[in-house]
């Protein structure tokens, strides 16, 4: 007998609607709906004002569900209770677009991390800093230094490492990389490939590039004026897009430099020399 297991994560019929002026509402997500599997990607890629961010924050919470449903591990969270968000909150994390303001200026290092362990009542918070510092490719002596001494880089590292604090099933990337120079980018992407394959997390990834997404996604969902246009596997959506707004955003994408894919390729290579 074969046991049907739930989607990590499904969204069915998702209505986005805020308030507008003279008692009406503006709708900004009209019915969208898609899966994603534990341990995968799924790329939510489109224009600004498209509505994927807009999506993130109804999964987190943070937008308001007019219809349809969010589901977690099987159980809906659209619309739950603050407890049940604040419970719910340790299994999904997020690292926002831009790290200079996403790390507080005033904190050390440590103090931004051994904050979420502090809340969820997690002991050894200086071990498990030190743990996630050298998760993320940073210096053990980080702990101690502020945000203002690191590169955007760095501290979008940093950022990863405190969304990793948890041990979360699921991390909402918004735009992660945007704020960064595309060497950055490409170091940035490779690091969370790299942590999805050692820890196994999902990552619900938003972007407007369909360049950037090429690299980390399982499966991407275009998005246009708050609905999905085209849906499926990463590899068909890229090199075969069935619509033609995709097609423009392709158009759209930044040509990669041929030097920095090649020592990307290199890099990889030898990475994988070392594992055998």
């Amino acid at each position: 007998m074969t046991t049907h297991t739930a989607p990590l994560l499904s969204v069915d019929g998702l209505v986005v609607r805020y308030p507008a002026p003279r008692r009406s509402y503006t709708e900004i997500i009209h019915g969208v709906s898609f899966t994603l599997e534990a341990g995968k990607t799924l790329s939510l890629v489109g224009e600004s004002g498209s509505g994927k961010t807009t999506i993130g924050r109804a999964v987190l919470g943070l937008a308001p569900v007019s219809a349809g449903t969010v589901s977690f591990n099987g159980e809906v969270i659209s619309n739950a209770p603050r407890s049940r968000r604040r419970a719910i909150a340790k299994s999904i994390q997020v690292v926002f677009q831009d790290p200079y303001s996403s790390l507080n200026p005033s904190m050390t290092i440590e103090s931004i991390l051994t904050e979420p362990l502090a809340a969820a009542g997690i002991a050894n918070g200086r071990q498990r800093v030190k743990d996630l510092l050298d998760a993320v490719g940073m210096p053990g002596n980080s702990g101690s230094r502020y945000p203002r001494e690191f590169s955007g880089g760095q501290r979008q590292r940093i950022a990863i490492a405190r969304a990793l604090a948890l041990e979360p099933s699921l991390i909402i990337c918004d735009e992660p990389t945007s704020a960064l120079d595309v060497t950055t980018q490409a170091t940035v992407l490779d690091l969370l490939a790299d942590i999805q394959k050692e820890t196994g997390v999902a990552y619900l990834f938003i972007s407007h590039d369909l360049g950037v997404v090429n690299h980390v996604s399982d499966d991407i969902a275009v998005l246009r004026a708050g609905e999905i246009v085209e849906l499926g596997e990463a590899a068909q959506v890229i090199r075969a897009p069935a619509h033609a707004y995709t097609r423009r955003l392709q158009l759209a994408a930044p040509i990669p430099d041929p030097k920095i894919q090649r020592e990307r390729r290199a890099a990889r290579l030898a990475a994988a020399v070392a594992d055998d």
